[in-house]
């Protein structure tokens, strides 16, 4: 319980740098967004599996795309509810405003390492995820791609909570709540060290034994590079999360 302590401490730190960020919100543009998106894990053995996202996200009124991206991970069980991670997402930035007159897509590379430590705690289950990033974004110039790429650091802490709250037929109905904060780090960046905060309230349903669906909403405030400019973001989210267990097949 010492590592739930500490964590939720530096969570509460977080909220309340996140909370006077938006408090000093000069420009504020609200959005209404929806993301479609499917998970795949591949269980390789006992330790070692493979994740696999792909995420569809946009904008609802006009409808247009905001953002694309596909996202790669190896995965390690270090044991006694740790796991490590090391992965790459690529992006496609479309321009924030669904009505900009210059469609430019942006391309971001980006490596990431991850620790996750997960607590049960009679039916609820705590879950903590701790990712470090480095973001590679092309370089643009005169409304077009140009050569080359600037970066910069961002590191990432998100409390989630897992509760199953009732059983239909044989698999049970869970309630997720989860909080995120992400801040950012480089030479490059001066006005925005807090990048973003993002609130999720989902249900989470299998409908096969190796298949869930699950749908949520995610409020997702964020700051520009300007300091002064923010996004306050409401999202629909539905994803589809598939595991396949290859183990079992090799002992087969």
């Amino acid at each position: 319980m010492n590592m739930c302590k500490i964590s939720l401490a530096l969570w509460c730190l977080l909220v309340a740098s996140s909370l006077r960020a938006q408090n000093t919100a000069k420009e504020v543009t609200h959005q209404q967004l929806v993301w479609y998106g499917y998970n795949n894990t591949l269980e390789l053995s006992e330790r070692w599996s493979i994740n696999v996202e792909v995420e569809e996200r946009r904008f609802i009124n006009p409808d247009e795309q905001h953002q694309f991206l596909t996202r790669g991970q190896a995965r390690y069980t270090l044991g006694k509810g740790w796991e490590a991670a090391a992965g790459f997402a690529y992006f496609l930035q479309s321009p924030h405003d669904p009505h900009a007159a210059v469609k430019l897509v942006v391309p971001e590379l980006r490596p990431h390492l991850q620790l996750d430590y997960k607590q049960p705690l009679h039916k609820l289950t705590i879950a903590h995820r701790y990712r470090a990033e480095r973001r590679y974004f092309r370089n643009t110039a005169d409304g077009e791609l140009a050569e080359g790429y600037t970066s910069n650091y961002r590191f990432r802490y998100r409390l989630s909570l897992e509760y199953p709250l009732l059983k239909i037929g044989q698999q049970p109905l869970k309630a997720k709540l989860n909080n995120e904060l992400m801040f950012n780090a480089g030479k490059n960046i001066t006005n925005n060290r807090f990048d973003q905060n993002r609130i999720y309230l989902g249900l989470s349903y299998p409908v096969h034994k190796n298949v869930s669906v699950e749908a949520g909403y995610l409020k997702w405030f964020q700051q520009s590079a300007s300091g002064y400019q923010f996004y306050d973001r409401d999202i629909l989210r539905f994803i589809v999360s598939h595991r396949v267990d290859l183990k079992r097949k090799e002992a087969e």
